[in-house]
């Protein structure tokens, strides 16, 4: 385990690509025994997972954790539904914050802290393809900046 005990086992790294991020919550999951079996070989994707209230509940949709290779019949559903607990005022705080015109949950990493998943949920705002465009020109000219740099230094 790294320091702090905490593994990051998966990013969503698109999520930072198409959303501006507001701000982040950290979430634990209910799981099954061959789910965190499979969380913790890494077998886990985020691309296209979102989180959605429901009746003063937060669930997890879309993420795919891959069987587990020695489980059973017992076996988990890869994509199923996953309840998500967070205190109940982050989802009193969480509700009326989503009910704001284009805010939505996205997941940004899911983590082992001391042995129980996590979800690093974020509280995001989709963004418009120029604004993709202008980030990607950004990250582009920094890398050109460093390269220079490190030319230089040699």
């Amino acid at each position: 385990m790294p320091k702090g005990g905490v593994k990051v086992v998966a990013r969503n790294k698109k999520a930072l690509h198409d959303y501006h991020i507001e701000e982040t919550f950290e979430a634990g999951i209910v799981l099954t025994g061959t789910e965190i079996k499979s969380i913790r070989q890494g077998r886990v994707n985020l691309k296209d997972s979102y989180a959605l209230i429901d009746k003063g509940e937060v669930f997890l949709l879309n993420m795919h954790i891959s069987p587990f290779e020695q489980g059973n019949r017992y076996n988990h559903e890869p994509t199923r539904t996953r309840k998500l607990l967070l205190h109940k005022g982050e989802i009193s705080k969480l509700i009326g914050l989503t009910q704001q015109k284009g805010f939505t949950l996205v997941p940004l990493d899911l983590h082992l802290r001391h042995g129980f998943a996590k979800v690093q949920l974020a509280l995001a705002k989709g963004k418009k393809l120029h604004d993709k465009r202008q980030a990607i020109a950004k990250r582009d000219a920094q890398r050109e900046i460093q390269r220079e740099l490190k030319e230089r230094m040699r």
